[in-house]
């Protein structure tokens, strides 16, 4: 009996030392698991921390780079370079206005049936700028002492449209949405407006209109293009109503900015002479001058075929009826032709702002007639031959054309047009050029029914044509008028040959 209980003592003491042994090797293990954690979570936190600083140093390189080249050519003195920066957030928080309001009901109904709504929403966009462009202009001119405080009401007015924009979203209040996009439009132009005249009042004495113009231009379109396919992911992932909220905070931000820009893009409201108790003056084509007129109106043919281009090749390709998607397995679908074009536009835009900032010495005349005549030569090419590619190529050089030309045609205002009234000129001229894009437009929808790319592009051909060869012969006819104002003034004062003279009198001129 002793020995049982002595095998039991002796099987109990090896269990309790099995169990303080596993006790013992749980803690241990333990120990290591805790310490193996913290050393996890102290790596990550110190990778965390390392990719933020390396993040941060990446913006800070990116701002600094950025910085020297909106500030070069002394940009940075004069205060073009802040109107640039100011100009690239602008058109950020743009591009996100319209990447958010493609995914709505908007663009709800499937291309191919969608004729009716764009129509209408071309119809609607027009009436604003019909109404409004006579008053724009004039309000502008009549605040040319604040017209950094006028900047940042319209990008503050656009933060405040795009809260309304997201509220309306999720319940889907068109009144409201379609309202806000008009309004932000309208703000954005008029945004437009002021940068343009206040340009001349920051141009280094080393830089040209057309190349200050240019940097502005090719500043924002850079921005928009990386901006797109963020705000598109981030309407996939989030919605619209969150995109519009960003947009918002971004034009707040953007119109603290234009506060901050340098006190003299503020005109002082000076009274000219002769000018007291005159009524404002209000632009129109008859007043602006010849050389005005001209740009304007070659700008005018190059923004309506833009705005027949975009919608004809839209339809047309959306509806099948192009060359390349005829076979029975094309290389390029209705999408990828479609993502095609785009790319297309927007090369053609920023190879137009380059060329521009090269344009330093060249008349901006001239640019703005070869701009119109290569437009009118590739649209006769392409109804010849009209393919993919020629397509591509009509896509590119209508961008390129209109940004070359707009940009050209700021510098003849921004050179011709006073400062008393150089806002009323560009409300004039932009409310024009955005006139000429929609009815270009409804062009467009119109002759897409035709099912025809070559009927179509021969009629546009045919019209840029004409449109080229009457402002050439306008142009030959001031120049010849020009001409002989100054031989007949020359005539005027040459004095008399000698031989008709008296020759005891001294030589005189009898006009003097």
């Amino acid at each position: 009996m002793d020995g049982g209980w002595d095998k039991a003592r002796e099987v109990s003491r090896r269990v309790g030392r099995g169990i303080a042994d596993a006790g013992r090797a749980g803690a241990r293990a333990g120990r290591a698991t805790a310490g193996g954690t913290r050393r996890a979570g102290v790596a990550t936190a110190r990778g965390a921390r390392q990719a933020g600083l390396a993040t941060a140093r990446g913006a800070r390189s990116v701002g600094r780079a950025t910085r020297r080249l909106t500030h070069a050519g002394g940009a940075g003195r004069t205060g073009l370079g802040r109107l640039i920066e100011l100009t690239a957030g602008h058109s950020v928080g743009d591009t996100l206005v319209t990447v958010a309001l493609a995914s709505t009901v908007f663009f709800g109904v499937p291309v191919g049936e969608a004729r009716g709504p764009v129509a209408l929403y071309l119809v609607i966009t027009m009436l604003p700028f019909a109404l409004l462009a006579p008053f724009v202009g004039p309000i502008l001119d009549r605040f040319r002492s604040g017209r950094r405080y006028v900047m940042a009401g319209t990008l503050f007015g656009r933060g405040l449209l795009c809260f309304a924009m997201a509220a309306a979203v999720g319940p889907g209040d068109l009144v409201t949405l379609f309202g806000g996009a008009l309004g932000v439009l309208v703000l954005s132009k008029a945004y437009n407006v002021s940068r343009a005249a206040i340009m001349p009042s920051v141009l280094p004495a080393d830089i040209t209109l057309v190349s200050a113009n240019a940097r502005v231009a090719l500043f924002s379109l850079v921005s928009a293009g990386v901006v797109v396919p963020v705000g598109a992911g981030l309407a996939a992932w989030l919605g619209s109503a969150p995109v519009l909220r960003i947009a918002m905070v971004v034009f707040l931000l953007v119109g603290v900015f234009a506060v901050r820009l340098p006190r003299h893009v503020d005109a002082p409201d000076l009274e000219e002479d002769g000018d007291e108790g005159r009524a404002p003056r209000w632009r129109t084509l008859l007043q602006v001058g010849p050389a005005v007129a001209e740009a304007v109106w070659a700008n005018v043919a190059i923004r309506l075929f833009s705005g027949f281009l975009l919608f004809f090749l839209l339809f047309l390709v959306q509806d099948g009826q192009v060359p390349w998607l005829a076979g029975p397995a094309p290389l390029f679908d209705v999408p990828r032709t479609i993502a095609l074009l785009a790319a297309a536009a927007g090369l053609g835009g920023l190879v137009g702002a380059v060329v521009a900032n090269r344009a330093r010495d060249h008349s901006p005349q001239v640019i703005v007639l070869l701009t119109l005549a290569l437009t009118s030569v590739t649209t006769i090419v392409t109804a010849v031959f009209f393919g993919l590619w020629t397509a591509f190529a009509i896509s590119v050089v209508t961008a390129f054309a209109q940004e070359l030309g707009k940009l050209a045609l700021d510098a003849i205002v921004q050179r011709e047009i006073g400062e008393e009234v150089r806002s009323s000129t560009f409300g004039v001229v932009e409310a024009l050029l955005q006139l000429a894009w929609v009815f270009g437009g409804l062009v467009g929808l119109v002759l897409s029914l035709t099912e025809s790319g070559v009927a179509g592009l021969v009629t546009l051909a045919v019209a840029l044509t004409a449109a080229l060869g009457w402002l050439v012969i306008r142009r030959r006819a001031r120049l010849r008028a020009v001409r002989e104002r100054i031989d007949a003034t020359v005539r005027a004062e040459r004095p008399e040959p000698r031989d008709t003279l008296d020759p005891t009198k001294p030589l005189t001129n009898p006009n003097t």
